[in-house]
């Protein structure tokens, strides 16, 4: 396991099902996965931001400190923000499937929604022989189509 792996992975577990909030010491945290800081604020760029659905709030100097808060919404509410507004007119095929793993991770998806979603907005799906970016558009529209039949189904 990489090391912004591991430490995604002891913040979440601190961010459990209870609690949707932490406060952490930047450098006892670097110190304890024997790294530097930056690569704490690495991980809380990439993995906590808001379109993973977390606030981070970071306090340097006199031992600061992270704030991490996990905002809470209903799926529809996520949904609703991805096909509104996170989704353009173009994504590309990572940051598509980042996506998708949120949502299964946040079960507004089942894992098997989750793969059949990543298998439709796949290179191997869209293989064919078109410019990139016209393979960015087809992209974000299939995966507003997927997202629409899915609010569509978690309102009735």
């Amino acid at each position: 396991m990489r090391l912004s792996d591991s430490i995604e992975s002891f913040i979440k577990t601190m961010l459990n099902e209870e609690s949707t909030e932490v406060e952490l010491k930047r450098n006892e945290l670097a110190e304890y996965f024997g790294c530097a800081p930056s690569q704490i604020n690495y991980v809380l760029a990439t993995r906590f931001s808001p379109d993973h659905g977390y606030l981070t709030e970071s306090r340097r100097g006199g031992g600061g400190y992270i704030r991490i808060v996990r905002v809470v919404e209903s799926g529809s509410q996520r949904l609703m923000y991805l096909i509104n507004e996170r989704i353009g007119e173009s994504i590309g095929e990572e940051e598509c499937m980042r996506l998708i793993s949120q949502l299964k991770e946040q079960r507004i998806v089942t894992a098997d929604e989750a793969s059949l979603m990543a298998a439709a907005i796949s290179a191997r799906a869209l293989g064919v022989p078109v410019p990139d970016t016209m393979k960015g558009v087809l992209r974000a529209r299939m995966m507003k189509s997927m997202l629409m039949t899915i609010a569509a189904r978690n309102r009735t």
